[in-house]
């Protein structure tokens, strides 16, 4: 969107909700969960579908009707787990990558497929989804003591991070 698209939504209700949503959904693996949540819709809805062409109704019920029920809703409470509870977004994760699985053998080749894979990759993008803390700016290094020229040979010349002048107490630092 160009920067006077977003001007002439900034003061409007429309501007505000849009901006507080997309701050909303960069704080939590919102694809990864819409996927997943997707996912189970074909998952759970292809057993129970009839299919008519003409008279001929064609029926996609298994005997494992309601274990694909159980899959898809689950795959459908972890999407919304990942949108909600971010915290446990690899365990919604796993388990949404582990029941697409499951839906292969147990609900009609997983959705005819479809569901298998949404299920599939919204559970890798929830494992995956890392939020972005802001930055830290740059730790400054202690300055010299006085009189004390750095790199002089004095006792800020250690640069190893074991001297205990330098306030690691015998740790190495990454710097």
């Amino acid at each position: 969107m160009s920067a006077e698209a977003q001007v002439g939504l900034g003061g409007s209700k429309l501007g505000r909700m849009r901006r507080g949503f997309r701050g909303w959904r960069g704080q939590r693996p919102f694809w990864g969960g819409l996927l997943t949540l997707l996912g189970g819709i074909p998952i759970m809805y292809f057993p129970y579908a009839n299919l008519t062409l003409g008279t001929l109704t064609i029926r996609m019920a298994t005997t494992a009707g309601a274990g694909s029920l159980i899959i898809g809703v689950l795959l459908v409470v972890l999407g919304l787990t990942m949108w909600f509870q971010p915290q446990s977004r690899v365990f919604a994760g796993v388990a949404a990558i582990l029941l697409a699985l499951v839906s292969l053998v147990v609900s009609n080749f997983g959705g005819f497929v479809m569901g298998f894979l949404l299920a599939l990759v919204g559970g890798a993008l929830g494992i995956s989804w890392v939020h972005e803390k802001p930055q830290k700016p740059a730790r400054r290094r202690a300055k010299a003591p006085d009189g004390a020229v750095p790199g002089a040979g004095g006792a800020t010349d250690d640069l190893s991070g074991t001297s205990p002048a330098n306030g690691t107490n015998g740790r190495h630092r990454a710097d």
